[in-house]
């Protein structure tokens, strides 16, 4: 994955906090970290969403800023697959919540916030929006994100 910083560097900032857990604790009393949460949200052709660590079913999640944090801008479009942009219950409610685009989606411009995409390892976006619905929420066989980090290239 590559992160735009550049372009949304706080959101970017939060995604990577919550891949490496480097901020502990949060106010749920839960680890701020996506290591073991599961994509509560697959729908095929359109995304795969997760990062709900603290209830796991698309209800909760927080921020490593505290609980939710505002949009940082709308610069980036959803323009391709294989897009990260923020989850979000309305404007400038951004936790911990993200999803993954499997297609174009435009209805989403100005809506929620992109910051970043994959560069690499997309067949695996593939391999999770199989196990997706067009009927039920949640995704058959369970998707974990078994472990997660931060990658520095040279």
């Amino acid at each position: 994955m590559e992160l735009f910083s550049d372009t949304t560097p706080k959101t970017a900032e939060n995604f990577l906090a919550l891949c490496t857990g480097e901020k502990g604790i949060g106010v749920s009393g839960k680890p701020l970290h996506y290591k073991g949460s599961k994509l509560h949200r697959i729908f095929p052709n359109f995304m795969c969403q997760g990062g709900d660590f603290t209830k796991g079913n698309g209800t909760g999640g927080e921020s490593n800023y505290g609980l939710k944090f505002a949009d940082e801008n709308f610069k980036l479009k959803h323009t391709q697959p294989g897009l990260l942009s923020m989850a979000n219950a309305g404007p400038n409610t951004n936790g911990s919540q993200f999803f993954i685009t499997t297609t174009r989606t435009p209805w989403l411009d100005r809506k929620h916030v992109v910051f970043g995409k994959f560069v690499d390892g997309y067949s695996v976006v593939k391999y999770m929006e199989d196990c997706g619905s067009e009927t039920s929420r949640q995704p058959i066989p369970k998707v974990v994100i078994k472990d997660c980090g931060e990658v520095i290239e040279n």
